[in-house]
């Protein structure tokens, strides 16, 4: 079950997020969150992740944009039916916030296009009891 999915242009994101209880520590406003994205090429073309785009919201109104090069220092290539995944990490001062975005692609004949990663939330286990 992933907390995000979505496919664009053939290529399938999926997120799975997850509180760390063990890298937070509340008393001080530091919540630490892991996810793990798996981007499949479902379509019939090869595509390159080059870049990302990232908004990350926590619940205190603060929003952040984080851009940058590929994913985790690679640039994957997908072929048709190929997939990758990785896993990073998002500390927050709150205990719920969420992330959604985008990754840029690009096609062997040089066409691109933003590959749309859902909004996924970030919560700490307890912050909803």
């Amino acid at each position: 079950m992933y907390d995000s999915d979505t496919t664009t242009e053939g290529i399938r994101v999926a997120v799975r997020a997850s509180y760390l209880p063990e890298r937070s520590r509340p008393e001080v406003g530091h919540y630490f969150f892991i996810y793990t994205v798996r981007i499949t090429n479902m379509g019939e073309a090869p595509a390159k992740l080059v870049s990302r785009h990232w908004t990350i919201r926590d619940a205190g109104g603060r929003t952040e944009e984080v851009r940058g090069p590929g994913v985790v220092g690679k640039s994957p290539r997908l072929a048709p039916g190929q997939g990758f995944e990785y896993t990073s990490f998002c500390p927050l001062p709150t205990p719920i916030g969420s992330m959604e975005g985008t990754y840029r692609m690009i096609r062997d004949d040089g066409s691109s296009f933003d590959a749309v990663v859902d909004r996924f939330e970030l919560s700490e286990p307890l912050a909803y009891s």
